[in-house]
């Protein structure tokens, strides 16, 4: 199958697809390539840069920023290389190695992928006029309607949430855009919010230098976390000359000169904290508020509900899929990118080639995105690092399983004591009782993102606790800390 007409050198003057992509982030990229694998055309319509938020402002350069700041660390963990170490970060060098990442921002390397793919680029911000149809305006007020003849694909993410706190929006405060793409680093830095934005940058410009206030409204930090991630997270910040300070509300913000002035609340008292910058990192919302929704029956603005083949509940025909942030089911890039491909996979079975065997596949098959329920991956690149998957032990007990905990001091194994003096951390996992299997992993400590993906198959795979004793962890490595939770569980 092909578009109307012909595609040529990353641009397009189609207007007729098989499938067209809104969002070519990474997300919408993966559905794409996906999608077009059984000979379908497809078309990419993207406003800003092609590879989205991860590439440009959210996953790339914010582990470029917090990359420098843990190698210290680690070898200052080390003798022999610690007295090596004479002087700090040095932020010039820090934002140009991020710069790198970025490609400067330019995303001329991303065109040219989707140009060999055989993916069309339709530059501007869409609108779904109806069924299968969409306008794009590009910056100079230019119009193009463009129909799908199967099914479009919807991948515009999420943008930041402001709370509706006095003087806040006025005070043009900093999103995690800002923060990311920094060109100065400034002396003081107040963060409103404890999720993984704000303790990741909190991580990141103290280590380049700056005072940071970290303003959190709930009683820890990482609130979707096991409890000792947030505390352990905490701990380590304060330690790095953050101000953490818990169960704190900001009732106003008002500018004075060059600097933020934000007035807080806490048990009664009121303080008033003073920053040249405000970074908020309250949260994110699905950007569905101006993209067509209701020309096609859906309130513009929410979530969109999507079943486990990525398609939007609410609009007949079968023609609408959604990946990504946008359904509120997920919120990382990597589980974005696992619905995309299950949504592309669809697609391509169902309007390119046979459905045979995609309309009544099961659970865990490639076209039903099943992990977004319960097997959900994710690390926060703090100090100390949080890897975790599936259900927290609170999460599991609401879901009606009969559950066992149990955990170990990750700095009790012998691998711990090889990588660095005074190695802390723990490892916990979440057991249904039932089936014997593991429903939830955490792991905080240095570089335990890399202990992760061992808990994530065996939370997907449901890996019988008996069997998985058999998976001899190698010596002497931190890995060895799953033969230590397995004896704790009684094997």
């Amino acid at each position: 199958m092909s578009a109307s007409t012909e595609h040529q050198h990353g641009q397009t003057t189609e207007t007729t697809f098989d499938v067209i992509v809104v969002g070519a982030g990474a997300v919408g990229e993966n559905a794409a390539d996906r999608a077009g694998r059984t000979g379908l055309s497809v078309a990419v319509v993207e406003a800003e840069l092609v590879g989205g938020e991860c590439s440009y402002w959210a996953c790339m350069p914010s582990k470029a920023l917090l990359r420098p700041g843990a190698v210290l660390e680690a070898a200052r963990a080390v003798p022999g290389a610690a007295e090596m170490i004479t002087g700090t970060l040095d932020p010039a060098k820090v934002l140009a190695r991020r710069d790198s990442f970025t490609s400067g921002w330019d995303d001329s390397s991303q065109v040219e992928w989707l140009d060999g793919a055989g993916i069309a680029l339709v530059r501007g911000r869409a609108r779904l006029t109806g069924p299968k149809t969409l306008d794009v305006t590009t910056e100079d007020g230019s119009v193009t309607t463009l129909t799908a003849r199967h099914a479009v694909i919807l991948a515009t993410g999420s943008v930041p949430v402001v709370p509706p706190v006095d003087g806040l929006a006025e005070s043009n405060p900093w999103g995690s855009r800002e923060a990311t793409s920094v060109k100065d680093v400034p002396a003081s830095l107040a963060i409103m919010g404890g999720g993984v934005v704000g303790v990741e940058m909190a991580t990141a410009f103290a280590d380049l230098g700056t005072k940071v206030t970290l303003v959190v409204r709930g009683e820890r930090l990482l609130a979707a976390n096991e409890p000792f991630a947030g505390d352990a997270v905490a701990d380590s910040l304060r330690d790095l000359g953050v101000d953490v300070r818990l169960s704190t509300d900001v009732t106003s913000v008002e500018v004075h000169g060059d600097s933020t002035h934000l007035v807080t609340s806490s048990g009664g008292s009121t303080e008033t904290v003073v920053a040249e910058k405000l970074l908020v990192a309250t949260g994110r919302k699905p950007a569905t508020a101006d993209i067509g929704l209701e020309a096609v029956g859906l309130t513009a603005g929410d979530p969109l509900t999507v079943d486990d083949a990525m398609l939007v509940e609410g609009v007949d025909g079968g023609w609408l899929f959604a990946v990504g942030d946008v359904t509120g089911r997920v919120a990382t890039t990597h589980q974005g990118k696992y619905d995309a491909r299950v949504a592309g996979d669809v697609v391509a079975a169902r309007f390119g080639g046979s459905a045979e065997g995609e309309l009544d596949a099961p659970d865990w098959s490639r076209f039903r995105a099943t992990a977004d329920h319960q097997a959900v991956p994710q690390v926060v690149f703090s100090r100390p690092e949080v890897a975790s998957v599936g259900l927290t032990e609170q999460a599991a007990k609401d879901a009606g399983y009969l559950v066992d905990v149990f955990s170990y001091d990750l700095g009790s194994v012998a691998g711990a004591a090889v990588a660095a003096d005074g190695f802390t951390g723990k490892a916990q996992i979440v057991v249904d009782r039932d089936r014997g299997v593991i429903v939830g992993a955490t792991f905080v400590g240095p570089e335990v993102a890399e202990l992760l993906h061992a808990a994530t198959i065996a939370v997907v795979g449901e890996v019988p606790l008996d069997r998985l004793w058999h998976a001899v962890p190698s010596y002497p490595t931190v890995s060895e800390v799953w033969l230590r939770l397995l004896e704790a569980a009684g094997l």
